[in-house]
């Protein structure tokens, strides 16, 4: 579940690691289906330890730590994936941790309940060209509005559908599309090629103040009660959505009753009266 604002939150909140000094990379001992960790731990371990942390970036929904001279450590939470610093929700999903020193805190740990999140060590040039330059389109609190038209307006799918491509623009997923194209006054279904330029600019405004509210908010925590910050604390967003996961419930706008439907075989929350096709 993790989108830009929660990957961000978690970002800002182990940014305090900056500076630190390696000496421990490792598999953690789990019960639960192994995550994917490239290269093997071994070789992850002799390259960083020793090794000072000089950043911290998030690319898209992915948390990148620059290492060294040219290391980089990504870690990709996918559904359920934490970047903590304080204790995990559980022991048992425990995936990848290191150990630090240096600096007041002494660890990172990477925790999954599900176990589709991912780690990988790659080199700086790699990590541009396979990460930001094969995969990702620009950040979505990057992006200008002109990138922003040029990408999507073109395609003939759904808006809801494009906003969520990733090479197309990177950090929206599933819950944040709803909500902004909910601000936006815009229909899900829409195809993107069918909107008016003004309509587009009204999905780029939505989008940053979306973004950036439940950024101030440290982002969504659902009932699952998966996703926690750096320190293990739910964010708060959530007492703000507008439609996501609200079916049924009257429109905050208008009184309507949200409805769902299922675009791409993900939920798509709107109201139907505000935001008419």
């Amino acid at each position: 579940m993790p989108e830009l604002p929660e990957v961000e939150t978690m970002c800002r909140g182990i940014r305090p690691i900056v500076g630190s000094t390696i000496k421990s990379a490792e598999r953690l001992p789990s019960p639960r289906k192994p995550i994917g960790i490239s290269p093997a731990p071994a070789v992850i371990s002799r390259r960083l330890v020793g090794q000072k942390i000089n950043d911290i970036q998030r690319a898209g929904k992915r948390v990148v730590l620059r290492i060294g001279s040219d290391e980089c450590l990504i870690f990709e939470p996918r559904m359920t994936g934490l970047v903590l610093i304080d204790q995990p929700p559980t022991l048992e999903h425990l995936r990848f941790g290191l150990g630090l020193q240096g600096r007041k805190i002494k660890q990172l740990l990477f925790w999954d309940r599900r176990g589709l999140g991912r780690v990988m060590l790659l080199k700086a040039a790699e990590f541009e060209r396979k990460i930001l330059q094969e995969k990702l389109g620009p950040d979505a609190l990057a992006i200008t509005e002109e990138q922003f038209y040029a990408a999507l307006h073109p395609r003939k799918t759904a808006i809801k559908v494009v906003l969520l491509n990733q090479g197309l623009i990177a950090g929206i997923g599933n819950l944040y599309a709803s909500e902004l194209l909910h601000v936006a006054r815009v229909h899900p279904a829409a195809p993107a090629s069918r909107l008016s330029r003004a309509k587009m600019n009204r999905i780029y405004t939505a989008m940053r103040e979306v973004l950036e509210e439940a950024i101030k908010f440290e982002g969504s925590t659902l009932a699952d009660g998966t996703y926690r910050n750096a320190l293990n604390q739910v964010g708060d967003y959530q007492s703000h959505h507008r439609v996501y996961d609200l079916a049924g419930e009257p429109c905050s706008s208008c009184g309507e009753p949200i409805k769902r439907i299922v675009q791409a075989q993900r939920a798509t929350f709107f109201c139907p009266k505000c935001q008419v096709r």
